[in-house]
């Protein structure tokens, strides 16, 4: 598969970035192995990747006790645009996330215009 992942940045920050500057580099290194199963996978397991919506979908990643998401949406079909990421504490995944993901949709998609 040619799927590429892309930051979605603003004028002033890139979301995605600042949520990676928090983490430590055992939780990085599983980030970017799933990335490349991402990139690669015709199929990528659920495990790793789920669907949310009809526009967002998250990445999953479970280190230790610890559970991280990563929401994305697809761009012209082999594009995967990372749009925030968040330790999760709960059982389903933060309608505020899902909601700043689709902002920062919006204004991806504006900006490309």
């Amino acid at each position: 598969m040619n799927r590429k992942i892309v930051f979605y940045r603003n004028d002033n920050s890139c979301p995605i970035e600042d949520f990676f500057d928090s983490l430590d580099d055992v939780i990085m290194i599983k980030i970017l192995a799933i990335f490349k199963y991402i990139e690669e996978l015709t199929i990528i397991p659920k495990k790793y990747f789920k669907k949310l919506n009809k526009e967002i979908y998250e990445i999953r990643i479970k280190v230790g006790n610890n559970i991280f998401r990563i929401l994305c949406f697809f761009h012209k079909d082999s594009l995967v645009v990372l749009t925030n990421g968040f330790q999760k504490k709960t059982q389903k995944t933060p309608q505020n996330q899902i909601e700043l993901a689709l902002k920062y949709k919006s204004d991806y998609l504006r900006s490309i215009t």
